[in-house]
């Protein structure tokens, strides 16, 4: 029998769309070329005992690069990234310079193709929204309402809408943000700033942005206050997608008494009956996707005063292996987290052959061994940042992390620098090979 397959990937527990099955994935290309059947392959893969996932999609983070690399490049990022199973990322556009035109755009893609061990996205800024999108920008945003006054908020998004393009907000009310700062500015106990930026202010601006856009994806919600108003404008009949992060889920107000200014982020922690509201949201779909919103600080600038220190926690290479315990402890269900973590960030972003495992999709694939649960240690992973929020938590990493066909992790990365490839335009066969190489 003829060798006509580059890798089969097989004895394991594969979760297609037709649910789990146990089958071989043949790779041909890069692609998922077949499953089950008699064929060979010129290289197997045995996951015996194991699950093989599609790869995760994390459409939430920032690498820092072009900016304050020192904190993360594109390099440290998308290793992290797959190292914890995440085989394809957006960036978003708050680097240095923004990401707000055509040429900073093209600075950015130009760093990223030569560094990224992952596919990767790129989003672009509320600038010169028609020019980003000719780049080849997943989406515009994370828009920060905070930043914008009503009416300039409410000119982006109509910008945004007649680009065709998605709309990804960053929901925190900037009135009532100010407000709350200046009442409370005398205080600097960590629990502060949760109060300085309250659900309210969440919810507040989701109401604002449902009430002029009429497709939206909401960034990273936090709060039982800003569900209730995504779920108040679908009612609408507004399409607004959303996005839960890790931190969001995990941790609450309590634990800045052992973390303190680490945990300062916005939109800041809320309450444990948050957590219970976003979970449950999670578990029935109503948060559409997880995302990582992966902020890296390096810890000097993180054990600053809670008003002074950066916001922001690293979360790229935990986010799969946290969430993989929950599906131990049966917080959520396997097909659930499949769902959020892989094919519905794949269809609000766009981002084509990516997602599942089947027929002509990208051979991305996790393999996961789950009983192989393990401690985070900040010192065994690869962020810049160099502490993690979740030292000491119960995570299942994966065994290994294909990216279209190639092993990119095993325990150590497998390909060269600049393996990722863009994916909001083609790019010509011969500087894609020159840079895979």
């Amino acid at each position: 029998m003829d060798i006509n397959f580059d890798l089969v990937v097989k004895n394991g527990r594969v979760f297609t769309a037709q649910g789990q099955m146990s089958t071989e994935v043949w790779v041909k290309d890069g692609r998922i070329a077949a499953l089950g059947g008699a064929h060979r392959a010129e290289e197997s893969i045995d996951a015996r005992g194991m699950l093989v996932l599609p790869g995760a999609i994390d459409v939430h983070v920032h690498f820092r690069d072009p900016g304050p690399n020192y904190k993360e490049d594109w390099a440290s990022g998308s290793a992290s990234a797959a190292a914890g199973g995440v085989t394809t990322v957006v960036d978003h556009p708050n680097t240095v310079p923004r990401t707000m035109d055509a040429g900073s755009f093209e600075e950015k893609l130009d760093i990223a193709r030569h560094r990224s061990f992952v596919d990767f996205g790129l989003n672009g800024g509320p600038g010169k929204i028609d020019e980003l999108k000719d780049a080849g920008a997943q989406a515009i945003g994370e828009i920060f309402s905070y930043e914008h006054s009503d009416s300039d908020l409410a000119a982006i998004l109509s910008r945004v809408k007649e680009a065709g393009m998605l709309a990804s907000l960053h929901a925190e009310d900037g009135a009532i943000i100010k407000e709350k700062a200046a009442e409370l500015g005398s205080r600097h106990d960590p629990e502060v700033y949760s109060l300085a930026r309250p659900a309210k202010a969440e919810a507040a601006a989701i109401e604002k942005a449902c009430g002029i856009s009429e497709r939206l994806h909401i960034c990273h919600l936090s709060s039982a206050q800003g569900l209730a108003a995504v779920e108040v404008a679908r009612r609408a009949g507004r399409t607004v997608t959303a996005e839960v992060a890790p931190h969001h889920l995990l941790l609450n107000e309590k634990d800045y008494r052992k973390q303190g200014s680490f945990l300062k982020m916005n939109p800041p922690l809320r309450s444990r009956a948050d957590n219970d509201a976003l979970w449950q949201a999670l578990r029935t779909g109503a948060i559409d996707i997880l995302a990582s919103d992966h902020a890296p600080h390096l810890p000097e600038e993180k054990r600053e005063d809670i008003w002074e220190a950066p916001p922001g926690v690293p979360g790229v290479e935990t986010m799969l292996p946290l969430m993989l315990m929950a599906v131990k402890k049966n917080h959520i269900s396997l097909e659930r987290l499949v769902d959020a973590i892989s094919a519905r960030p794949a269809r609000i972003f766009g981002l084509a052959g990516k997602g599942r495992i089947e027929r002509g999709m990208d051979a991305d694939l996790v393999i996961v061994d789950s009983k192989a649960v393990t401690e985070i240690n900040a010192d065994r992973l690869h962020s810049r940042a160099e502490w993690t929020p979740y030292q000491g938590r119960q995570a299942i990493f994966p065994r290994m992390t294909i990216v279209r066909g190639r092993v990119v992790w095993d325990g150590d990365l497998q390909v060269a620098p600049g393996y990722g490839r863009f994916l909001g335009r083609a790019l010509k066969r011969e500087k894609q090979k020159v840079l895979s190489e």
